[in-house]
């Protein structure tokens, strides 16, 4: 019966046929099925089967006039693209503001001496600036710290009162402190503190080595493990400066420079002797001396850092421009 229920909605077109042929009796009761003539748009039968054709769509291009005026943005769309918009100039001023302030830092270290010799102004106007450039971007996460962490940082500036004995060296006569500097190396976990003394004759490094352990991406903790004093670096050329200033008199080393003249060449064949030797290391004790450092900011080229008394320490990764600036 379902067939006949779906043959009842269709058109069919009878044809009488040709031939003769012996009627067989029906199984249906009479006058129980009905044909009607009800017509459905787009619809044939097609030798049994049912096909419905497809809608056909055609696409012209149509005027301003025809296609009606643009609709207006809500008030809520606008606000939208204007908070986009004031979105997308915060991320763009943001670097370029850091690096500001990152020039005027280094820029504000010049004829302190690392800080040694910087006036109280002067103090206050690098705290101002590190201030605010450790609120402008937060610390990395925990493994990008550790990649960022990894080489050489040179001293550029401390307010550190445990330095400045080290720095005082500087004023002795024919002494200087070339270069204080930090090699960390993230994938052994260790640092090397390290400080360059520089004299007429040579270059010795001394310095600490330690063990460093990340606690969060912030904060190390530090256990010093030995003390490490570098081969000394004996200069083919002996410079000597005309005079020196002791206790408050100049001394005039001219009478000198024949001396020194004679032993160059002696000098020179030591420097290459000595060059070859490994630093002298010396373990501390059991109760290995620790330290904390906090990480305040940190990025490709520079970084600050907090000791757990209170000092700041402003280092420039080695190769920097900021080095120059």
């Amino acid at each position: 019966m379902a067939f006949v229920s779906q043959l009842s909605q269709f058109t069919l077109s009878v044809v009488t046929p040709q031939t003769q042929f012996t009627p067989r009796a029906s199984v249906f009761e009479p006058n129980s099925v009905k044909i009607g003539a009800k017509r459905v748009e787009k619809t044939r039968i097609w030798t049994g089967e049912l096909v419905r054709e497809r809608p056909s769509f055609r696409v012209r291009a149509g005027s301003e006039e025809e296609l009606g005026p643009k609709k207006e943005e809500g008030p809520a769309v606008a606000v939208v693209k204007e908070v986009k918009a004031v979105a997308e100039e915060v991320v763009t001023a943001a670097p370029r503001e850091i690096d500001r302030l990152k020039k005027a830092l280094v820029t504000s270290f010049n004829g302190t001496d690392r800080g040694l010799s910087a006036t109280s102004e002067t103090r206050a106007k690098i705290t101002e600036l590190i201030t605010q450039l450790e609120a402008k971007k937060p610390i990395p996460a925990r493994t990008e710290a550790l990649t960022l962490l990894n080489g050489k940082w040179i001293l550029a500036y401390t307010c550190f009162a445990g330095l400045f004995p080290l720095l005082s060296k500087g004023t002795l006569p024919l002494v200087t402190v070339e270069e204080i500097s930090q090699i960390i190396d993230s994938e052994n976990v260790t640092v090397e503190n390290i400080v360059l003394l520089a004299g007429p004759l040579a270059t010795t490094p001394i310095g600490n080595g330690a063990k460093f352990e990340v606690r969060s991406p912030k904060s190390v903790q530090m256990k010093f493990e030995e003390g490490i004093i570098g081969t000394p670096q004996l200069t083919d050329s002996i410079v000597i400066p005309e005079n020196v200033e002791l206790l408050g008199q100049k001394i005039d080393l001219s009478p000198f420079e024949g001396l020194i003249n004679s032993v160059q060449d002696t000098a020179s064949s030591v420097a290459k002797t000595i060059s070859s030797q490994p630093p002298l290391k010396v373990s501390f004790s059991k109760s290995n001396p620790e330290s904390w450092l906090l990480t305040t900011y940190l990025d490709e080229e520079l970084r600050i850092s907090r000791e757990d008394g209170g000092g700041v320490f402003v280092l420039i990764k080695e190769g920097s421009s900021l080095l120059t600036t």
